[in-house]
């Protein structure tokens, strides 16, 4: 099979994991900056969850176009990487609603945790059926950047408990890390 439809149906469910983030977001019923102040903790957070999935929606494009055929595992790889994309939304509204209090913090920084992992699994599988000296192989070289993101993860899950503030600068560090662009795979793509 043919990427483009994988690609189709994955940009689907990420448009509808942001709309449903955005109906979180509950209309003031002041007409002042007053009546603002007590959602700034769900914008933020829906801002922080915007940012990760256009980071994800921005890699998986780049992604998919530097595969040249779908195979089962990768359907199902990418099916696991939606599921802890779809979660976004719950993990989203729960840590913005309880003004970043440490369980929701934690349980946010486990759902990110989870989809990089979903995500690791997935360019595993490409590459797999790619080949080792494939130019995706050599675009993503030692990812540092891959393999970083799930130990600041690591780290910002029990700091929730211990001051959640701790986790969400972890969060936001591991989303400026991935916003710099990383032209490694669109250039693989570009010469191929």
């Amino acid at each position: 099979m043919e990427t483009n439809r994988l690609e189709a149906f994955s940009d689907g469910v990420l448009a509808i994991i942001i709309t449903i983030m955005v109906l979180e977001l509950k209309v003031p019923h002041g007409a002042d900056l007053e009546a603002l102040k007590p959602l700034l903790p769900v914008f933020l957070s829906y801002v922080l969850s915007f940012i990760y999935v256009g980071i994800y929606w921005n890699n998986h494009h780049h992604l998919l176009k530097a595969c040249r055929k779908v195979t089962g595992p990768i359907m199902w790889a990418n099916l696991h990487l939606l599921f802890w994309l779809s979660l976004f939304p719950f993990a989203t509204g729960w840590m913005g609603e309880n003004h970043v209090s440490a369980l929701p913090t934690a349980i946010y920084g486990g759902v990110l945790l989870c989809a990089a992992i979903a995500y690791f699994i997935l360019q595993n599988c490409i590459l797999k059926n790619e080949g080792s000296d494939s130019k995706l192989a050599v675009a993503l070289g030692s990812d540092y950047k891959g393999k970083l993101s799930p130990l600041f993860y690591l780290a910002a899950i029990p700091a929730a408990f211990y001051h959640s503030w701790i986790s969400v600068c972890l969060y936001v560090g591991v989303a400026l890390l991935w916003l710099v662009p990383d032209r490694r795979i669109e250039r693989a793509v570009s010469e191929g």
